[in-house]
């Protein structure tokens, strides 16, 4: 038909990626939430804004910048898009600090108090001058603006107040500003029965004859600027580590993309920083309220046990535990599947430090996309490799906004002996795997693990994913195969089970995807069931297009973007799409295909992945896509997360043919909550019983 062909049967990336931020915000308004974890949901939000602004925004300004007119899939110009982006970017802005506002009252209802000025008597005044001039007064740098002190710069993220002050003997008038360093805690505990905190800038303010002796405020407004903060590299950098030092001192000095300032500011001042940063009144933000909504989750230590979620434990994997926690002789046993958060990451930690103290084990490979901190598998690597183990790290310098930590952790590992490589200039490594090799009777047995997810333990408690351990030798060579491409650049001639992009993912889906309408044009089932975070690229939408225009049934479960249509009649109809958005952030990526069977089926081919389905991860990164092969795994993933994760209707929300995503919601007798029901059966092997439980409702395709 004609939109198969029309750029109308895609929507707009940018837009899709605001939808999902504002399912974010929905959840700071979900009562069914504690309320300070409605407040990590605005803090969450923010954040997300910020970096949206630093690197998508950023990178359609430089489009536009460059005159550049070439239109997106969805048929819209740069300069269309920039325009849209903003208008839904302001609403969204204006939505936080109204969901603020709301959250501030909740929170006096629950004896938590953030105090104006108005509401500082003399004795509060006394105690937070101490704590002013020994903690706060150090640290703080207040800026005259004139010809002899030029505006400072002001970097990506910078907060600070901007005033203008008349001196009182005089009259003379002085426009100054104070940068607020953002190592100081944005909120204030006063020694009071009831919890009672004042922000920081409430603070400067109510000291700021001591700032500025013989001065009389007149007007003063906070303001936060945010900076292009996407990087490029020079093709030919020869020295990769040291090329993104020097960038990321670059990025701080970024094009100022957005100002934000109180909806309060004197037109006089608004007017003196857009010149001083040299911006244009349409990259200017009014608001009311307060500005680094993100600051809101410093809140969260203030918590009470009934307004933050119920603690649970993830489970260690009882496999291991029966073998003591002996991992090796767990895997070799039979494969295993880990589901987080619901099962500890702590396995994947124990992998690779019994890895590193186990005198049979002569080499580890390993990639880093990110981690923690103070990484225990950093620490686990560079053990092995000071005894003497062959060690072999892939640490991804690209990955965004972990450019600094990933280079401090390079030079660690290298100082220890590790061999560390950067993969490749044009190409993000994405892939997670971790390969070890241990001596056995007189033979050298693979080991390996494969993950959804980064090896990054804090983000584990949070993120769902996947860890899948094997002793697949198959799979094993693949993995060895997968470092040398690495490490030699060279492209091993085949791949015995794995697929990678950018060198054979694209054209195994596409051929997979071909494969169910090839089962429906024999009159057998064809159906498709995919969860993800994003779905972008327009070759693979275009294929589950045709698809679903010849008849097969497709399930899509995709957290973040989507710029996919379903329901269109002769497109879409038989495509199905929802998002989940509740206390864990769906990460892990699966698809299956039911290989001439309806879903769920014993016999359906199940796949888990690293990559989203979005040009970048298909073209532009190393990514892996691997087959579940073990019975017992297979089932786990398909009748047990799929089918949990389709039948969910607490926090899932079905996207409509126009963009839009509507919360499903149903009534209490009917509800199904997948994050609920993995905490309460956290281990995937001890669920078989209560399989039946969790049949898949009749899904109305139809939309």
């Amino acid at each position: 038909m004609e939109m198969i062909k029309s750029s109308e049967r895609f929507l707009n990336r940018e837009l899709s990626w605001l939808a999902f931020n504002r399912r974010v915000l929905d959840e700071s308004t979900n009562i069914n939430n504690p309320l300070m974890e409605r407040i990590r949901f605005l803090s969450i939000s923010a954040e997300n804004l910020d970096e949206f602004f630093m690197v998508r925004i950023a990178g359609l300004w430089g489009q536009v910048q460059a005159g550049v007119t070439t239109k997106s899939q969805d048929g819209l110009s740069p300069i269309q898009q920039y325009e849209k982006i903003w208008k839904q970017s302001r609403i969204l802005i204006e939505k936080q600090q109204k969901v603020w506002s709301n959250l501030i009252d909740e929170l006096k209802l629950n004896n938590i108090s953030v105090l104006d000025l108005s509401k500082i008597d003399e004795s509060k005044k006394n105690w937070l001058e101490k704590i002013f001039l020994n903690q706060f007064f150090p640290l703080l740098t207040p800026i005259a603006i004139d010809p002899a002190h030029p505006f400072p710069f002001l970097p990506n993220k910078g907060f600070g107040i901007v005033m203008r002050l008349k001196r009182k003997f005089d009259g003379n008038i002085l426009k100054a500003i104070i940068p607020i360093p953002r190592q100081m805690e944005r909120f204030i505990s006063l020694p009071t029965i009831q919890i009672n905190l004042i922000r920081i800038e409430t603070v400067i303010e109510l000291f700021l004859d001591q700032i500025f002796p013989n001065y009389e405020l007149i007007s003063k407004s906070t303001f936060t600027v945010i900076r292009d903060s996407d990087i490029e590299i020079e093709e030919e950098a020869e020295d990769l580590a040291l090329s993104f030092e020097n960038v990321l001192k670059r990025r701080k000095r970024g094009t100022i993309i957005r100002l934000m300032v109180e909806d309060t500011i004197s037109e006089e001042l608004a007017n003196f920083l857009a010149k001083e940063l040299d911006i244009n009144n349409n990259s200017i933000v009014y608001t009311s309220g307060i500005l680094a909504l993100e600051d809101t989750k410093q809140l969260i230590k203030f918590r009470k046990q009934k307004l933050v979620f119920e603690q649970f434990h993830p489970r260690f994997p009882e496999r291991i535990r029966e073998f003591n926690g002996d991992c090796f002789a767990a895997i070799m046993q039979k494969d295993i599947i880990v589901h987080h958060p619901y099962e500890s990451f702590d396995v994947v930690i124990r992998f690779i430090k019994q890895a590193a103290e186990d005198e049979n084990v002569v080499a580890i490979k390993q990639t880093l996309y990110r981690t923690s901190n103070d990484s225990p598998i950093v620490k686990a690597l560079i053990e092995a490799a000071e005894k003497g183990k062959s060690v072999t790290a892939l640490i991804e310098l690209k990955a965004r906004f972990d450019e600094e930590a990933n280079i401090r952790w390079a030079r660690d590992m290298e100082k220890a002996g590790v061999h560390v490589i950067y993969g490749f200039l044009q190409l993000k490594t994405h892939a997670k795997v971790s390969l070890v090799v241990r001596r056995e009777k007189n033979k050298l047995i693979s080991y390996v693990h494969f993950g959804t997810g980064n090896y990054h333990p804090v983000t584990a408690k949070v993120y769902t994913d996947l860890s899948f351990f094997t002793v697949d030798e198959s799979l094993c060579r693949d993995a060895a195969k997968l470092f040398n491409y690495l490490t030699g650049y060279a492209k091993p001639r085949n791949w015995e089970k794995l697929d990678i992009s950018p060198i054979t993912m694209r054209q195994k889906l596409i051929k997979l995807i071909k494969k169910e309408v090839e089962f429906i044009k024999q009159g057998k089932p064809g159906e498709i069931w995919a969860k993800m975070n994003s779905l972008v690229d327009a070759e693979v939408i275009d294929e589950l297009y045709i698809a679903s225009q010849l008849g097969v049934r497709i399930n899509l479960i995709v957290r973040g973007i989507c710029c996919l249509r379903p329901g269109i009649k002769g497109l879409s109809e038989n495509i199905y799409v929802k998002s989940i958005i509740g206390r864990f952030l769906e990460h892990s990526r699966i698809v299956c295909f039911g290989n001439g069977k309806t879903l769920p089926s014993k016999l359906s081919k199940i796949f888990i992945s690293s990559a989203d389905w979005m040009p970048r991860n298909l073209d532009r990164r190393v990514e892996t896509l691997i087959p579940i092969e073990n019975a017992t795994v297979h089932q786990q993933i398909l009748f047990q997360i799929m089918v949990a994760n389709l039948k969910d209707n607490v926090q899932s929300w079905e996207l409509n043919e126009h963009g839009n995503y509507i919360k499903i919601g149903k009534k209490s007798q009917n509800r199904f909550a997948a994050h609920e029901y993995f905490i309460n059966n956290p281990s995937l092997s001890g669920m078989g019983r209560s399989l039946n439980e969790v049949k898949l409702p009749e899904l109305d395709l139809d939309i």
